[in-house]
């Protein structure tokens, strides 16, 4: 798979089938993601890979909470700006509706928020998750590193045949997630990153791209 094949094909699958992801595959685009861009080389990632027993438990514990209705932990870092305009807010909402349908929950079902926090917390049945941590002391910079990081881990998933589907909701869940894998308090959760293969008969989401003319000016060209 070349890199624009990688590219093209990526999209956040929240269908997984319960086929283990080999830990050597893991090791393998782990090893190769250390690459990714850094500024100043500083690598300010942490990665905690859970599997098996461990995600099982930690999906239960998470799972409870949603289903309890919890409106979980206090976020550390918004996920969206307040008052979001267009065309931002044209794009998330288009992308909400398609998300749903695809999900197969109504937009107006009254339990709707429970049922996408159930699904969310199962990591859509992934077999593996990433966890992805910064040191408190990092600022805008190293969160920006942090996100090539993560396409990098992503780009090469899809060229070993796997799917991911990254997951800012963990981080309501914030701290069940950091008793589960012993992070300490020096480090914020940025997002999980649920991977595995796409479960088979899955309805397929693509979202749709605003196009490149309407986000990219050439200057000189």
């Amino acid at each position: 798979m070349d890199v624009y094949e990688a590219v093209d094909s990526r999209r956040a699958v929240r269908a997984f089938s319960a086929e283990p992801v080999p830990k050597e595959v893991l090791e393998r685009v782990l090893t190769a993601a250390t690459r990714a861009p850094s500024s100043g080389n500083l690598q300010p990632w942490h990665l905690y890979v859970v599997t098996g027993e461990p995600l099982a438990e930690l999906k239960r514990a998470a799972t409870a909470r949603a289903v309890a209705g919890d409106p979980g932990d206090e976020r550390e870092y918004p996920m969206y700006p307040d008052g979001l305009a267009s065309p931002y807010l044209d794009r998330f909402a288009a992308a909400a509706v398609q998300r749903y349908e695809s999900l197969g929950i109504e937009r107006d079902d009254p339990d709707r928020p429970r049922k996408i926090a159930t699904l969310n917390s199962e990591a859509f049945g992934a077999p593996a998750v990433l966890f992805c941590y910064l040191d408190r002391a990092m600022g805008p910079g190293q969160w920006a590193d942090a996100g090539m990081y993560l396409q990098t881990v992503m780009l090469l998933l899809r060229a070993e045949g796997l799917h991911s589907c990254p997951q800012v909701m963990w981080t309501v869940y914030r701290e069940t997630v950091s008793r589960a894998v012993g992070a300490d308090d020096g480090l914020v959760l940025l997002c999980g990153v649920s991977v595995g293969f796409e479960k088979e008969g899955a309805p397929q989401l693509r979202t749709g791209r605003a196009a490149m003319t309407e986000t990219v000016r050439f200057i000189g060209v």
